[in-house]
């Protein structure tokens, strides 16, 4: 956690975060909505992901603990090319784009939470790109098991395979030379 929560703010948090569950597979925001709500995961995946030549793309996904939303589309309030799902069940409590400002505006704590989770995101992205831009296949797949350490083991393989950018036997391949 990044701040100390007032009593204050608690309780606002309380009032704005509704508790929402997906079953697994379930479609969590269409690339064809404007994203106007932000997750957080308290048990289960969820994937970000887009369609490219009619396959699906698997972006990033996130666990227990983290928020997830399509950031462009929720900062922008314009559509963007990402979907959300649930690769499994998860249970999530969810708030609305004009709550979190309102957040924002009246709790210099929560702005600084924002803050600090998006250098740690922003951090996230670049090490994503130099390993993608610069890794072979099997040092990428040891970055994304370290990326994601409490939930690789429970993503399907395709969905690893796209994320790294390989196909699914040559990921096959990597796994069976350890």
């Amino acid at each position: 956690m990044y701040i100390k929560l007032s009593d204050h703010l608690k309780s606002e948090l309380v009032k704005r975060l509704q508790p929402i569950a997906f079953k697994k597979g379930e479609l969590v925001l269409d690339a064809n909505r404007i994203c106007t709500e932000s997750y957080f995961i308290s048990k289960g995946i969820l994937r970000t992901y887009f369609f490219k030549d009619g396959k699906e793309i698997s972006e990033y996904f996130c666990g227990t603990n983290e928020w997830v939303n399509s950031p462009k589309s929720f900062i922008q309030g314009t559509k963007d090319i990402y979907y959300i799902d649930a690769i499994e069940t998860t249970e999530a409590y969810v708030i609305n784009v004009n709550d979190l400002l309102y957040l924002f505006d009246n709790f210099p704590e929560m702005e600084r939470y924002a803050r600090l989770s998006m250098g740690s995101v922003f951090g996230h992205l670049m090490e994503r790109i130099t390993s993608m831009r610069f890794t072979s296949a099997i040092e990428k797949y040891h970055h994304f098991q370290k990326t994601y350490a409490d939930i690789y083991h429970r993503i399907p393989l395709g969905m690893v395979a796209s994320y790294m950018g390989i196909t699914q036997e040559t990921l096959s391949r990597i796994r069976a030379e350890k």
